[in-house]
């Protein structure tokens, strides 16, 4: 077998190699998204399974970019258990473009401050990009703040599978919330009438 056509060889499985490398993206038992070439361990929730489209090391899709831009700019998600549509479309858009996030609900007085010390107001959802701060939901907010946070762009990664958080623990959504017993207020005491009661004037027998 002649040189060239070993070298030739060698080449093709190089190419054929990267051209199957899998890329693994799964959730560990904290709820963190993971993105790694190797597979996840027996305890990963969520896996899928993608194949990079060409040489890892030059595609959008490799891990490199994606988790230097976790690194540099992590994403956050606040919303609350009540907020439904407009919360439901801030995932939804995150999920879509393959971005993992940190979902964070905000339900009661201490998550409500930490909220105010953030974006100003308790009002949701607000995203987090690095140090960037987005108020409500605006896909052209949210694919501006991404993008210059170097995220891959939509449709580079496979879609986020990210749902709903379950609610925190002791909130009572408000219609299953018990009426409050209000204190029963002492009914007045009455007072004794006639000339014996005490602190009616003293009466004077008469004699005709």
């Amino acid at each position: 077998m002649r040189p060239p056509l070993v070298i030739g060889l060698i080449l093709a499985f190089a190419a054929s190699a990267a051209w199957a490398q899998q890329i693994y993206r799964w959730v560990d038992d904290k709820g963190r998204v993971h993105l790694t070439d190797t597979p996840p361990p027996p305890s990963a929730r969520g896996v899928q399974i993608t194949k990079q489209a060409g040489n890892v090391a030059e595609t959008a899709q490799s891990p490199f970019p994606l988790a230097q831009a976790m690194k540099d700019f992590p994403v956050m998600l606040y919303t609350s258990p009540i907020c439904k549509e407009p919360c439901a479309q801030a995932r939804d858009a995150l999920n879509r473009r393959g971005v993992p996030f940190k979902e964070v609900q905000v339900w009661d007085e201490q998550s409500n401050e930490d909220l105010k010390k953030i974006s100003g107001s308790n009002e949701v959802p607000v995203l987090v990009v690095g140090s960037s701060v987005q108020k409500g939901y605006a896909q052209s907010a949210y694919d501006s703040l991404l993008d210059s946070a170097r995220y891959p762009r939509a449709g580079l990664l496979p879609p986020g599978t990210q749902a709903v958080p379950a609610a925190p623990e002791g909130y009572v959504p408000p219609g299953e919330r018990p009426p409050q017993a209000e204190p029963v207020k002492p009914e007045p005491e009455e007072k004794a009438s006639g000339p014996y009661a005490p602190g009616a004037p003293s009466q004077r027998s008469t004699k005709k």
